[in-house]
């Protein structure tokens, strides 16, 4: 768009040429250079030095290179497990290992939902019971009109039978109220399963047991996310590579917004190291 119509968006003091935009002013928000290299952009736009065009073609451009850059990183250290790990199969703990470091990680909030979606997609013929497709990770759920952030229905029914809601903190009494809330406006499942990667508060725990006959007969449960994991693997200790697989396929194809690519990256790494020691 022109120079002109580029500044109508802002305010009547920063579109007073009077007003001299530059990288001096104190901004809040960290890094602080980044916030006053953007102010001198805009400077440098409303003073005509650079077009608007100019500025989002190259960041576009930038914006390309990189995704092309993560995506050539993800082939590569795919290729390179596939020739180094000489078909490893790792043990069940070995996996709890890595999958509780990566679940340790920076941002790593969406994994939990995606630890949980991956045992159900191994084990599904075994259980007789699927995953739901995911809603947006960062919609509310009276937007989506999920009741929680997984959702799972029998293999020949669409009905949900079971919902897990995640929460990287100690879930509290107020949560499971607003799941007996949220059951109450929409009950058609049986279990709604809190996973936590915090400490599990015995009083929490006998609050979620007590909730039975408040729900209507809906069983309320807080478990701790390894520990969910780790019963699963040795339940179901012949899947144990299915469920690393599709925990792995789940999160290279999550949206860079809900799992960094730094993330994606730290899971082959992980993976690649462990089935080295294996060997």
């Amino acid at each position: 768009m022109p120079c002109n119509q580029t500044t109508a968006f802002l305010t009547p003091a920063f579109r007073n040429r009077n007003i001299v935009l530059t990288p001096d002013v104190d901004l809040v928000g960290r890094p602080p250079e980044l916030y006053q290299a953007f102010l001198q952009l805009l400077d440098d736009i409303h003073r005509g030095r650079v077009t608007s065009e100019t500025i989002l073609a190259e960041v576009i451009r930038r914006l390309v290179a990189q995704r092309d850059e993560q995506e050539s990183r993800l082939s590569e250290l795919l290729q390179r497990m596939g020739a180094d790990s000489g078909g490893a199969e790792l043990p069940a703990e070995a996996i709890v290992k890595l999958v509780e470091h990566h679940l340790s990680m920076p941002g790593a909030s969406r994994l939990p939902v995606l630890v949980v979606a991956a045992a159900y997609r191994a084990a599904e013929r075994s259980l007789g019971e699927r995953v739901l497709p995911f809603h947006a990770h960062n919609a509310a759920d009276r937007q989506t009109g999920a009741l929680g952030d997984l959702e799972i229905a029998l293999l020949d029914d669409a009905r949900r039978v079971t919902v897990y809601e995640m929460k990287n903190r100690s879930v509290t009494t107020e949560d499971i109220d607003t799941a007996l809330f949220k059951i109450a406006q929409q009950s058609d499942v049986d279990n709604y399963i809190f996973i936590t990667t915090s400490p599990i508060e015995p009083s929490v725990s006998d609050y979620a047991a007590k909730a039975y006959s408040r729900s209507g007969g809906v069983e309320i449960v807080v478990l701790d996310c390894v520990s969910f994991l780790r019963h699963f693997l040795h339940l179901f200790y012949r899947l144990r590579t299915a469920f690393l697989d599709a925990y792995q396929q789940f999160v290279l194809n999550e949206p860079d917004n809900a799992v960094r690519p730094p993330l994606k990256e730290a899971l082959l790494l992980l993976r690649a190291a462990a089935e080295q020691a294996c060997q």
